[in-house]
């Protein structure tokens, strides 16, 4: 039964309001975070800025508020420049497998309770699928451009990535046994019966771990080795330019806060917090968002870049240790109590 069949049977009135009800959520979802994506950004600069004693943008709009749409306006318009020995069809689609994935995994994002633009019962492992398949982005683009600096940037991003996830999914495991569920809603739930109505004390090492490993997972400072401008020029997508580029850029901003999304949900009590906000329902989901954004930043302009061999020695040798101590801990703990 197609579309049009569907909406002419009996209870179609029902069938059409549940799509426009999702149709809605989508572009809501969809037009706050790519706001917020453009404005991360800038934040950014600023934080740094500030952190590094200088002002950061200052040019375009009072106190270079406008800044993000100048960028965005000038990527737009900038000249496509494609490799003439490339793998074109490769070329072009890996920026769009990178960012639809991550666009993609807002989808079982619970913002606040009864808001989620899909409840699914798997919606935990739906985000780390989606997250390992734009990992094939940066691959794909890194092999694609036949040149060796992108193709060494995405080798390191395919070793990294496959470290960093075993420690992350891993970590992830404790949640669920102490939810039972990978329902996103379910587990944000399950955390009111905890101290602060979080699980972060209970899974105190898994949070550590989960904070780390998405550092990596997500190509940020000090964990950047698949684009690092000191050894690499730009990494994976050194040959890439204009909007293109700005793909990639908009793909890391986006996972940045999915999964900074998936820790509040995971540990931080997702939109609960200790009394409630009248009208607006998701101010605790946001502010606890922005805080781990800054986090962000505050490691970036810290922490200087690891070498390759200690940061695999990190994922290897610490993370996945701690992870599975973690599970086994949290396995006595639930059977004695």
């Amino acid at each position: 039964m197609n579309f049009l069949e569907a909406a002419m049977q009996p209870g179609s009135v029902d069938f059409l309001y549940n799509i426009a009800i999702i149709v809605i959520k989508i572009l809501v979802v969809f037009g706050v975070i790519m706001l917020h994506v453009a404005y991360a950004t800038y934040f950014e600069r600023k934080t740094i800025g500030h952190m590094q004693v200088r002002l950061g943008p200052m040019r375009v709009g009072p106190h270079g508020l406008l800044q993000p749409i100048a960028d965005g306006i000038k990527l737009f318009f900038k000249e496509d420049i494609i490799p003439a020995q490339s793998d074109k069809p490769v070329f072009f689609v890996a920026p769009v497998i990178s960012l639809v994935a991550a666009l993609t995994s807002l989808a079982v994002i619970p913002f606040f309770d009864g808001f989620v633009i899909a409840d699914i019962n798997v919606g935990l492992l739906f985000v780390l699928a989606m997250s390992s398949l734009g990992s094939y982005g940066i691959i794909l683009a890194g092999w694609s451009s036949n040149s060796k600096y992108s193709f060494l940037g995405g080798l390191r991003s395919a070793a990294q990535i496959i470290s960093y996830e075993i420690a992350m999914g891993l970590s992830l495991v404790g949640v669920m046994m102490l939810s039972g569920s990978m329902n996103l809603t379910e587990i944000v739930k399950a955390q009111e019966h905890y101290p602060l109505g979080m699980f972060l004390f209970p899974q105190l090492i898994a949070c550590f771990v989960y904070t780390i490993s998405v550092i990596a997972e997500t190509n940020r400072a000090p964990f950047d080795l698949p684009e690092a401008e000191s050894e690499l020029v730009a990494g994976y997508f050194v040959e890439y330019s204009g909007m293109r580029y700005g793909l990639f850029f908009i793909a890391e901003y986006t996972a940045m806060i999915i999964m900074a999304s998936i820790g509040i949900v995971c540990f931080l009590g997702g939109w609960n917090g200790p009394f409630e906000i009248p009208y607006v329902p998701f101010a605790w989901f946001f502010l606890k968002l922005y805080l781990l954004i800054f986090v962000y930043y505050w490691i970036r302009a810290t922490l200087p870049r690891y070498r390759y061999d200690h940061l695999m020695d990190l994922g290897w040798k610490v993370l996945i240790p701690l992870a599975l101590l973690n599970i086994v801990v949290t396995g006595i703990v639930k059977v004695l109590l």
